[in-house]
């Protein structure tokens, strides 16, 4: 019976951490409904429109393993190329990383609200509980927006000081929301497995 499973931690993906690609073929159903469970588990929606995918070590390796896959990469040129677009999203320790998605299924009404969204992607925050909100930090690999109309796609990251992170492991609360003049969120709380899930990722 094939057992694969994706590890659970917050180091960099290195090559020997990946499964070959006849073994992830042998193993690709059972690894994928493991990922999709564990990506449903850091999911937040934001409102209606907009959600956020805490991204870790195995959202990260689901897709490295799905690109090498899809592109029938072997060499180990092609892989370090897959780990260094993606090791940059697996958490530090001291910080949250989120793929950003605003979601509009009508084409224009989409078109319109992303030039009036232009910015958004900076005035997501976190907040623990009896700290100041945390903005996030986007696009550290490249800039998504211009100045008439921002990307349907961020990468975010939320940076947490030392207090903050005692603060939560000590059981303080954590929310999510958006500070933006045409999407205002109020800070929704983050608990059961998201929360638990998310205090993971903090060393």
């Amino acid at each position: 019976m094939n057992t694969a499973q994706f590890s659970i931690g917050n180091a960099k993906l290195t090559a020997a951490d990946l499964f070959s690609l006849e073994q992830y073929t042998a193993a690709r159903y059972q690894l994928r409904s493991q990922a999709v469970a564990h990506k449903n588990k850091r999911r937040l929606a934001l409102g209606d429109h907009l959600t956020l995918l805490f991204e870790d070590r195995i959202t990260m390796q689901y897709q490295v393993q799905e690109m090498l896959r899809i592109e029938k990469i072997f060499d180990r040129a092609g892989i370090e190329d897959e780990l260094g677009a993606y090791n940059p999203l697996i958490p530090d320790g001291n910080n949250f990383k989120a793929t950003m998605f605003i979601e509009y299924p009508d084409i224009e009404q989409r078109q319109l609200q992303l030039k009036k969204l232009v910015g958004i992607e900076d005035r997501v925050f976190v907040q623990v509980a009896g700290h100041a909100p945390v903005f996030a930090i986007a696009d550290d690999d490249l800039e998504r927006s211009t100045g008439d109309k921002t990307s349907a796609v961020h990468f975010l990251r939320f940076e947490l000081s030392a207090e903050m992170i005692a603060a939560l492991k000590s059981g303080a609360g954590l929310s999510a929301g958006v500070d933006h003049p045409h999407y205002p969120q109020p800070g929704v709380p983050l608990d059961g497995d998201l929360l638990g899930s998310l205090l993971g990722d903090l060393a």
